[in-house]
Parts: C-alpha cells; structure tokens; sequence
C-alpha cells in the first residue's frame, strides 16, 4: 500500500530513525518501523486485519480513522487515503478496497 503523512512532523517521527527513537524510544521505533513496513508490504488493508498490531477500526469522534497497536497504550492512528473512501454497501469500510493511507499521529486516544 502508499503511505502519506499528514504533516512534517509525524513523517520525520516515522522516517527518521533517530527523531523516531527521541519520540518513542528504542522499542517504540523498532515496532513503528515494523508497522509501516507491514503497511507498505500490504496489497490492501484487507491484509492487516488479522496480522500482529491489533489492527482496528476507531469509533467516536475518531470514527473514519483505524489504528494499530505500538508499545503500552501508544498507536499509529491513520485513515484510508483512496478518493473517494471504499465504502461497503452497508456504508461501512470495504478493507479490501483501501490501497492507500495517510498516517494522522501516533498517540495514546485511551
């Protein structure tokens, strides 16, 4: 799949191994790293879903956005960056369809 940042600053976070390892430590980088790298070897978010990092849809006043699961209650919070967003039928998120994401923060939303 394509990964897009949403700004500077978390592209640097997710590219930079150093700036990445100020921000979330040695192990918080490795499994970053191991994310995006599962992301990029994806054909479609349909992949993920039962893949390690608890790969998951958000409710709520983040309804739209997914996660995966880093370190301790840290996530890499995204959206599906295909125009216009796969939808199913039933109006819900067809994964299988979403080809493209754009990385939004990584955070602890709990």
């Amino acid at each position: 799949m394509e990964i897009a940042y949403a700004n500077n600053r978390i592209e640097k976070i997710c590219t930079d191994e150093k700036r990445g390892k100020k921000e979330l430590g040695p192990t918080g980088m490795r499994i970053l790293t191991g994310r995006l790298i599962q992301i990029a070897e994806a054909s479609n978010l349909e992949d993920l879903r039962n893949r390690p990092g608890s790969w998951h849809e958000l409710t709520g006043s983040r309804w739209g956005q997914l996660a995966a699961s880093l370190d301790g209650l840290n996530r890499l919070v995204f959206e599906p960056n295909n125009d216009p967003r796969p939808t199913k039928p039933d109006g819900g998120l067809d994964w299988s369809s979403v080809t493209e994401v754009i990385i939004i923060e990584i955070t602890d939303y709990h």
